[in-house]
């Protein structure tokens, strides 16, 4: 892609990194002109007096690390502190890769559940299976009421070439079985599933956007291609975004030369940048539907921005979350990390997507609660849209808002059918994936015989007899079975426990094929996609 005005960020000066970790907000009561020395001075006095004066012995070091998110929480939602440790997990995940011994699991009362081991990863290797129970790790034991999933992943990741030592009770025998892995380094996949909806639509689900997620995606979509697809659904619900550099090379799949993808603006000149299409796409005649929801964030309304915006695609569902700060990231001395908001995002017509946030942090985080109260969510008419903010597509000139998300082309009201109050306590009681975990267990053999989900459901107990064998296990659990609520709940409870089944047996790839079976967005933006084939966009 073409890149205009863009230049790199500076490093800025020891004492102006000081001065945002102890005192950004002493440091805003100070005019800009002010020499960074003497604001250095001043929070070296500050911190000296607390170290030789203070009644009581303090630890200035934790007290500079509990005040930092507070300090940062006065300039913007989006600026964020990472201890050492924090950030090499959060770089971790992004970036793809981690050291760890390759296996998915849940807490099962109180209980390590592998659900999946990684091909190639270091458990396949030693023989851990899906559906062994971690009991011990290093000898220690792995159960319990305090063993939280963040406690679990803390013991299991390590440097790589490390190793863990893990108890494990397997289903077909009654000893506690012993294996050592070796740690090692661990794909974390981004794109969760890719399938032909049918014999011309190719979906694609992206959970966030990582270092690796345009090869990912590549590689998603040349196989789908390669069965036949000619348009392609491309599912963002729920992605709060990652790295921008990826959804434009994503979008620039789809886009002709010399078309904007993303603008950005800040306070300095080396903090603005254009990036244009650079006309090598692959997907420049493919049709596309973008999927978001009110948690797709940033990286995400960046792609779907983009395309609607230069008239390309059709983007489907409800309003997006809203994020159009950019950051950058400060390492400090200690290699922990400020991710300060130096810019802000524009989509190709010249809109911002940052909502609103002069009200506080509290206002900004109940947000999302107030969409869902006021109905948002189910219905259009209700949608809170900024319309002082009006801007037009660079091709058709249809009119788009900016002040807060992606308005979507198509807007898909939340769909309520089969909620009851029996569905929303067993979801709440996590039942439905331990159903399908114990199910897996218990006929582990059988499943793994099957060559994919496909012979899973064509082999699987009936609608009537899963409802009630599920209906029973939530009542052994404590869930009252409610025969009036299961049975308008029936389709729901159904299609999550096939989905989850098929999931811990053959990973991701034969969740959504199930799951999607029902899901009104996914089908809404099929309908569409048939109804008006190559004529892009629409409005509902």
């Amino acid at each position: 892609m073409k890149q205009k005005s863009t230049r790199q960020p500076i490093w800025l000066p020891l004492a102006i990194a000081l001065a945002v970790v102890v005192g950004i907000f002493i440091g805003s009561r100070f005019t800009a002109n002010k020499p960074v020395a003497e604001n250095d001075r001043k929070l070296n006095a500050i911190l000296n007096l607390i170290a030789q004066d203070y009644v009581d012995t303090t630890n200035l070091h934790d007290l500079i690390e509990l005040s930092i998110p507070e300090i940062l929480s006065n300039l913007d939602p989006h600026t964020i502190y990472f201890s050492a440790d924090e950030l090499k997990a959060a770089t971790d995940d992004l970036n793809g890769s981690f050291s760890g011994i390759g296996i998915s699991f849940v807490m099962m009362n109180d209980t390590i559940g592998v659900v999946e081991v990684i091909p190639g990863g270091p458990s396949e290797k030693v023989g851990l299976m899906a559906g062994d129970k971690i009991i011990l790790i290093d000898d220690s034991v792995a159960t319990g009421p305090k063993m939280s999933s963040g406690e679990v992943m803390k013991r299991l990741r390590g440097d790589k070439g490390s190793k863990v030592k893990l108890g494990i009770k397997r289903y077909n025998t009654s000893k506690t079985l012993t294996f050592t892995v070796t740690r090692g380094d661990i794909p974390v996949n981004t794109v969760d599933a890719y399938y032909m909806l049918d014999k011309v639509t190719g979906y694609v689900k992206i959970n966030q956007f990582g270092r690796h997620t345009y090869d990912e995606f590549i590689t998603a979509m040349a196989s789908l291609q390669a069965e036949g697809a000619k348009r392609y659904m491309i599912d963002l619900r729920g992605n709060g975004g990652g790295f921008m550099e990826m959804a434009v090379l994503m979008v620039n799949e789809f886009l002709p030369a010399d078309q904007p993808i993303v603008f950005t603006k800040g306070r300095y000149k080396r903090d603005e940048s254009e990036v244009w299409s650079d006309g090598n796409g692959s997907f420049q005649d493919a049709e596309v539907a973008v999927l978001i929801d009110e948690f797709s964030a940033s990286a995400s309304e960046i792609f779907a921005g983009a395309l609607q915006d230069n008239d390309r695609g059709l983007i489907v569902g409800c309003r997006s979350f809203g994020k159009g700060l950019v950051q950058k990231e400060f390492v400090l001395p200690d290699s922990s990390a400020i991710r300060l908001t130096t810019a802000r995002y524009y989509t190709p017509s010249g809109r911002c997507i940052q909502k609103d946030y002069k009200d506080g942090m509290l206002d900004y985080e109940r947000e999302l609660v107030v969409r869902y109260t006021g109905g948002e969510l189910y219905s259009r008419d209700s949608m809170k849209i900024d319309k002082s903010q009006v801007y037009s597509t660079l091709i058709t000139g249809r009119t788009v808002y900016g002040g807060g998300g992606i308005v979507p082309d198509l807007f898909v009201p939340r769909d309520t059918s089969g909620i009851t109050a029996y569905y929303i306590d067993v979801v709440n009681s996590g039942l439905l994936q331990r159903f399908a975990f114990n199910y897996c267990n218990n006929n582990r053999s059988s499943l793994s015989k099957m060559d994919d989900y496909m012979q899973f459901l064509r082999t699987a107990p009936s609608d009537e007899a899963l409802t009630k064998d599920f209906a029973d296990y939530a009542a052994a659990n404590g869930i009252v079975p409610r025969w009036y609520y299961i049975n308008q709940s029936r389709d729901l409870i159904v299609t999550n426990l096939k989905a989850l089944i098929a999931r811990d047996v053959f990973g991701n790839q034969a969740f959504y094929p199930i799951y999607n079976r029902n899901d009104k967005t996914v089908q809404a933006a099929l309908k569409a996609m048939n109804k008006h084939k190559a004529v892009f966009p629409i409005t509902d």
